[in-house]
């Protein structure tokens, strides 16, 4: 296999079937974004299992906050949660950037400046470490606790966090290194790196939690520290195969000297999607804190949930990431037609991948929750989440096509409301209302589709804006 071939030459992007473009654009891209959320599931699996209070102490034994010590782990693991979040948000808002000034310098012939860009990109991606290395140093206690009071989660939470964030380099670098590959065209190898990471992962955290084939149990540390091999693993790759095969930019040292211009440019672009994928990480934490009204048990059926449910989204988000190239590549040509066919065919996919991503977990909601140790309660809890969440699987997926569409057209302020509105705006308060209801753990979860079709209104009335201000024919085949 030559890596050094572009994987989407750019004239199939004004040349080939926009149905059939979207899928050999979006399936790589999906299947990349999918292999994320193995990190997080599969720690979660394996903790659930945990039985050894050895490492935890009395409190571990004492304490009647949560059923058994695999829930512990996994309510931990919840907490954790966002700033891992948070760490993939500024890693993916500041590839976008790259990603973009990379292929322009490239398209335009000017591989100097594509160097420096690199060079650049990999110089933030240090600074990131280093943010997220004080973190790891310094705040992760002061973090959990503005979520939990409990003692072994405090413990466990922490002990998770700061192997996670402390050795973050291999998270955040890799990537880092992806982008570039990927700016350049090269997403096979990309995907090669983070499949051997994932699998890494999965076979590592057996061995390291429970103490398998001589190495010592470490419990809740053992994921971490699987996590943190299998994101090094993938960090290793990924730089092997831009050192060996990424010949449209010099990979010289001086070219890692920070240029103000550059990273302005990158952050220009990056920002927005920094600021979207955050969302994600600041809905997380203050639900975490508006669950925790409730009691344990809730927190931990939503981080079962969500990340259960990455798996979907991730997916969809695949799809968007397509259609903002697709969408984008025509409205630069002027090409109505196969704009408005990537519009259709982009919102299409989406919304399917939505419905099989509803559809399978109402029907494997209870096995695939049994699967993992948790309490009867919490089982019953993550259940019926999945049961009321995904009825608004459908709006999430037009919100999340809507949102590159916004982008293709250069309009993240759009988008950025979009996210905000579905994540942010509406659910918060929402579901703070339901936690002074009676039967709050079992209406809390109508706070998501609530939310995601107030979403969908606003997302609706900025297409028609976009439509009217692009003159875009709803009458043109595509």
């Amino acid at each position: 296999m030559d890596f050094s071939e572009n994987a989407i030459p750019q004239n199939k992007m004004a040349t080939t079937q926009v149905n059939k473009l979207l899928l050999a654009m979006g399936l790589p891209m999906i299947v990349s974004m999918m292999l994320q959320a193995f990190y997080n599931i599969v720690d979660s699996y394996f903790v659930s299992q945990m039985e050894d209070t050895a490492n935890y102490g009395s409190a571990a034994i004492t304490s009647n906050a949560i059923a058994s010590m695999g829930e512990y782990g996994v309510n931990a693991l919840t907490l954790a949660f966002p700033i891992q979040m948070l760490m993939i948000a500024i890693g993916v808002g500041t590839g976008v950037g790259i990603n973009s000034l990379l292929s322009r310098s490239l398209g335009e012939g000017n591989r100097e400046k594509a160097s420096k860009i690199a060079g650049n990109a990999i110089f933030l991606g240090l600074c990131t470490y280093a943010v997220f290395l004080l973190v790891g140093i310094f705040l992760v206690p002061i973090y959990l606790r503005s979520q939990t009071t409990d003692s072994v989660v405090m413990q466990m939470g922490t002990e998770y966090l700061r192997i996670c964030t402390i050795l973050s380099f291999g998270a955040i670098l890799s990537m880092i290194y992806e982008k570039l590959l990927q700016g350049t065209g090269r997403t096979i190898p990309a995907t090669i790196a983070q499949i051997a990471g994932a699998l890494a992962n999965i076979i590592l955290d057996p061995i390291m939690i429970f103490g398998l084939f001589g190495c010592p149990q470490m419990g809740i540390a053992g994921a971490a520290y699987a996590t943190v091999i299998g994101q090094v693993l993938t960090l290793v790759l990924n730089m092997f195969f831009h050192h060996q095969f990424n010949k449209d930019v010099d990979a010289s040292l001086h070219y890692i000297k920070p240029d103000r211009a550059f990273i302005g440019e990158i952050y220009k672009i990056g920002l927005p999607a920094i600021l979207m994928q955050a969302l994600m990480s600041f809905m997380t934490y203050g639900l975490n804190i508006i669950l925790g009204m409730i009691g344990s048990s809730a927190v931990t059926a939503y981080g079962m949930y969500y990340k259960i449910q990455q798996f979907v989204f991730f997916a969809a988000f695949g799809m968007n990431n397509a259609i903002i190239p697709v969408v984008a590549f025509n409205y630069g040509m002027k090409d109505k037609r196969r704009m408005n066919a990537g519009i259709k065919y982009g919102m299409l996919y989406t919304l399917i991948i939505m419905a099989a991503g509803a559809v399978l977990l109402q029907g494997f909601a209870r096995p695939l929750m049994g699967a993992f140790s948790l309490s009867a309660n919490t089982n019953g809890l993550c259940v019926l989440a999945i049961r009321i969440i995904t009825l608004g699987y459908l709006f999430a997926g037009a919100n999340i096509a809507f949102q590159g569409i916004f982008q293709a057209f250069g309009s993240g302020v759009r988008s950025l409301l979009v996210s905000m509105i579905r994540l942010i705006v509406v659910v918060f308060p929402v579901a703070l209302w339901f936690t002074t209801f009676q039967n709050a753990e079992r209406i809390v979860w109508w706070a998501f589709p609530i939310a995601e079709a107030c979403a969908l209104v606003l997302a609706g009335l900025l297409m028609v804006m976009i439509a009217k201000e692009q003159h875009l024919s709803t009458k043109e085949k595509p």
